[in-house]
C-alpha cells in the first residue's frame, strides 16, 4: 500500500493561517485525506514546539504519532541576507530526526531572528550558513529550499532569488539533495533546466488551513522512516519514490505575469511585448514562474529526462463536487458529499487517484464520476493564475470559462 507524505505545513502560529492548525485538526485532515505522513511545521515556534512535545509520541523510526497520523519534524524559515551587492529573501525547510535536535538548532537560530514572532521566522542569515548550522548541530538533520520558482522568498525567484542552486549554497550545494516546486511549477517545468537534473523534485501543500492538506504531497512504495526518507531524497530512489501528486501549476498564484490591480494577467511572450510593464498602469508586473523558468531553461518544452520521479496532477475533491453542483466549495451541499464520498472509499487521494470508475459510481452521481474521471484523464480548462491570485481550474463542459491567461489541456 502506497505511504503519502506532506513535509510542509504551518501551525496556527504562522501568520495567515486557520486557527484549527493544531494537532488534532490536522490528524483528522490528514485521515479525511489519506495522508499518512505529515510535518510538523514551524517546529522553530516556542510554543508550538511545547505543543508537539506534549501531545507527539516518538516512534521507533524517527517519526511521532499523534491517533492515526505519522508525522516528521519540519519548519520553514525565511532567510534574508545580502549576497554578491543583492538582497536575498529565500524560504528554506529544516528536517530534523529528533526533539532534542530541534532544540538544538532553536538555540542557535535565536541569534538570527526572533522565534516567537512567527511560525515562519525571519532570520538575518546566508541560505548557506543556514546549512552549515543545521549540519553542525546534527548530520541527520537537512535542508530542503522551499516553492524553489515563486517570485517573492524562493532560491529561484524572480524578485530576490540566484540563477542556480549553486550560486546561493556554493561549497553546501552538496549537502541540498531535494528541491521543493511550490505550487505554480510542476516537475515538466523543471526538467527544462539541466542543473536541476541531480536534485530529487518534491511537492508539499504548503498548507495554512486543514482543508488544503495533502493538495500537494509525495507518494513512496512503502512506510519510511526518518533515516529511509533523508536516504530515499538523497539518491532519488524511484523504486520507493513512486510519484509526486501536484497542482496543475496553472492555478498556483504565480504562475503567469500580472498586475494583481488592474486585473492584468499576462503569459511571459505578452509580458515581453511590454517590456514587463503593466499596460494599464505603467507600474512593473509581478514576474511569474513560467516566466522566470523560461529564462533559465536550456531545453525544450516536453524534455523528460531519464532518471526522474513520475507525478499526477490532481484538483481538490471539493472543488469538483463544488463545480457539479454550482455550489461554492465551503457549502454545505458539498462538505455533505465529500465526507460521505471519502468515508465510504477511504480518503481523498485514494477517491482522486485509484479507486476504478465502477466502484466509483456506486458511491457518487455520474457528474461527480465524470469529473474525476476527466481530472485523472488531464482533461481541464485552467484560467492561468498571477500575481498572488489562484487560477480557476474549469472540469465540465457547461463550465468551461473564458477569460485572460486561460489555456485548454486537452
Amino acid at each position: 500500500m502506497a505511504f503519502i507524505a506532506d513535509f510542509h505545513i504551518h501551525s496556527l502560529y504562522s501568520r495567515a493561517t486557520s486557527r484549527d492548525m493544531d494537532v488534532e485538526h490536522i490528524d483528522k485532515a490528514a485521515k479525511l485525506k489519506g495522508i499518512d505522513l505529515v510535518g510538523t511545521g514551524d517546529f522553530t515556534h516556542p510554543v508550538w514546539l511545547n505543543e508537539l512535545k506534549q501531545k507527539l509520541i516518538p516512534q521507533e523510526d524517527g517519526l511521532y504519532r499523534y491517533g492515526k497520523t505519522l508525522f516528521i519534524l519540519t519548519a520553514e524559515v525565511n532567510n534574508v541576507f545580502y549576497q554578491e551587492g543583492s538582497i536575498r529573501k529565500i524560504h528554506n525547510i529544516i528536517f530534523a530526526p529528533d526533539l532534542y535536535v530541534v532544540e538544538k538548532i532553536n538555540h542557535r537560530l535565536e541569534r538570527f531572528g526572533d522565534l516567537q514572532s512567527d511560525g515562519r521566522p525571519t532570520l538575518k542569515l546566508a541560505a548557506s550558513d543556514l546549512v552549515e548550522l543545521v549540519m553542525e548541530v546534527s548530520e541527520e538533520a537537512f535542508v530542503v529550499p522551499a516553492h524553489i520558482w515563486t517570485p517573492w522568498f524562493s532560491l529561484l525567484g524572480a524578485n530576490f532569488g540566484f540563477n542556480s542552486v549553486e550560486e546561493c549554497f556554493g561549497k553546501y550545494t552538496k549537502y541540498i539533495w531535494a528541491l521543493e516546486t511550490g505550487l505554480s511549477s510542476d516537475p515538466p517545468m523543471n526538467w527544462r533546466v539541466s542543473s536541476l537534473d541531480r536534485f530529487t523534485l518534491i511537492s508539499n501543500s504548503d498548507a495554512h488551513s486543514p482543508s488544503k492538506l495533502g493538495r500537494e504531497a509525495n507518494v513512496f512504495s512503502q512506510r519510511l522512516g526518518y533515516k529511509e526518507i533523508k536516504e530515499v531524497l538523497r539518491r532519488k530512489d524511484r523504486k520507493k519514490f513512486l510519484y509526486t501528486i501536484e497542482f496543475f501549476p496553472q492555478e498556483g498564484k504565480y504562475h503567469y505575469d500580472g498586475h494583481r490591480r488592474c486585473g492584468v494577467c499576462l503569459s511571459p511572450k505578452e509580458s515581453k511585448k511590454y517590456n514587463n510593464i503593466c499596460p494599464k498602469c505603467g507600474e512593473k508586473l509581478t514576474i511569474g514562474v513560467m516566466h522566470r523558468v523560461e529564462a533559465l531553461a536550456d531545453r525544450e518544452e516536453g524534455f523528460v529526462p531519464t532518471e526522474n520521479i513520475s507525478f499526477r496532477h490532481l484538483v481538490p475533491l471539493a472543488e469538483i463536487i463544488a463545480e457539479v453542483l454550482n455550489q461554492g466549495v465551503d457549502t454545505k451541499g458539498v462538505e455533505e458529499r465529500y465526507r460521505r464520498l471519502v468515508h465510504r472509499l477511504g480518503g481523498e487521494l485514494k477517491v482522486l487517484l485509484e479507486v476504478p470508475e465502477d466502484e466509483l459510481s456506486l458511491a457518487a452521481s455520474p457528474e461527480i464520476v465524470e469529473g474525476i474521471m476527466r481530472v485523472r484523464e488531464g482533461k481541464v480548462r485552467v484560467r492561468c493564475g498571477y500575481d498572488g491570485v489562484y487560477g480557476k481550474v474549469s472540469i465540465l463542459d457547461r463550465k468551461k470559462e473564458k477569460g485572460e491567461g486561460q489555456l485548454s489541456l486537452f
